[in-house]
Parts: structure tokens; sequence; C-alpha cells
């Protein structure tokens, strides 16, 4: 077989660790689109070198198993997340908080995080905000380098992932890791999307 073959994506092999992947982050709280797309390799058997799935073919699958499995049942999640952020949002206005991740994309299970993008002049003066309302507040090591911290928060409904960045980064676009923009939502239009 010439090289070029094998080194060809095949699209049947990228579907099902795909849909594996999915699975991983509907079922085990995976919240990290590489962690499940690995996982689902050695699950699968496959070896390290196999071509994986974008981030979008694996939310495609996710969107799917939540579809097939929760049905009703993550539309109503999804709405009590929501509005657990609406407060949270409200709460943090002085930080210019957006809404973010899988809660604003519809794809949060049960182990899902509400992340909130905050932008302060310091993690400090977010965390003393916090602490004065009485809120119990632990750090958690962020993915970026452009992140100066998260901070985690309990909520009656999850845990939300206050991720402080600098002011001058909110005009920045944001992007996965794939390329494609994240989106992000200021408390109005989370009002306007549950009010749907």
């Amino acid at each position: 077989m010439p090289r070029h073959e094998r080194l060809r994506p095949d699209h049947g092999m990228r579907a099902t660790i795909a849909a594996t992947a999915a699975r991983l982050m509907a079922e085990d709280g995976v919240d990290d689109y590489f962690h499940a797309k690995r996982k689902a390799l050695r699950q699968l058997g496959l070896p390290e070198h196999t071509a994986l799935p974008d981030n979008a073919e694996v939310e495609a699958a996710l969107r799917t198993h939540l579809s097939l499995y929760r049905g009703e049942a993550q539309d109503a999640l999804v709405a009590v997340l929501r509005r657990s952020a609406l407060g949270l949002l409200e709460m943090l206005a002085p930080f210019h908080p957006y809404l973010t991740g899988s809660v604003l994309d519809g794809t949060a299970g049960e182990h899902s995080y509400i992340d909130i993008l905050l932008f302060a002049d310091s993690a400090k003066e977010v965390e003393i905000f916090l602490l004065n309302r009485g809120l119990d507040v632990s750090h958690v090591d962020p993915r970026s380098d452009k992140v100066e911290a998260v901070l985690r928060i309990e909520t009656d409904t999850a845990d939300a992932n206050l991720i402080v960045m600098a002011p001058a980064m909110e005009r920045v676009v944001m992007k996965h890791r794939d390329g494609r923009q994240r989106a992000r939502i200021r408390a109005d239009g989370l009002a306007t999307l549950l009010a749907e």
C-alpha cells in the first residue's frame, strides 16, 4: 500500500472515534475534547498515531448523542444551568462577564461546569468580591497563558469556573483550538435566549 494511502484518514474511523469521545464527554464528564479523543483511542484499541476527528466533529457527535439518549431531559438540564449562569452574570456585572462553553452551546451534561469569562485588573479583586459575598473559592490551573486565573465556586446546580482575564482581552475574538470562534454571551443575550 502506498504511503499516502496509509496516512489518509479513514472517515468511518474518525466518526467512530468522535462518537466514542462524545459518549465519554456525555456520560463520564470528560470536559476536554483532546483528552476525550485520546481516551477514545485507548478504548477502541487504536494506535496513538491514528488520525483524530477535529473538535467540530466531536461536538456534532456529542449533540447527536445527547439528542438520542437524553432528549427533553437535556433541554431541561441546559435551561436550569443557564438560569444559574444568568444569576452569576448579573452578580458579576462589575467584571464584564460572558457565559461561554457547554452551557451556552447546549452540550452541557450532568458533570459540566458553568464557564464564565471575567475581565478584571486582577484575579485577587474578583476573589475578594466573591469572599465578601460569602462564597467559597478554589483555584483551578488555567489551560491558557492568556488567563490570569480560574476561580471555581459552587452554585445550586453546578460548579462554575470563573475565567479571569485582563480587561484588554475583552476585545479579542477568542477561538477554539481548531480555529472556530468561541461563542460567548452577556446577561441580556442569555435572558433573551431563556425567554425563547
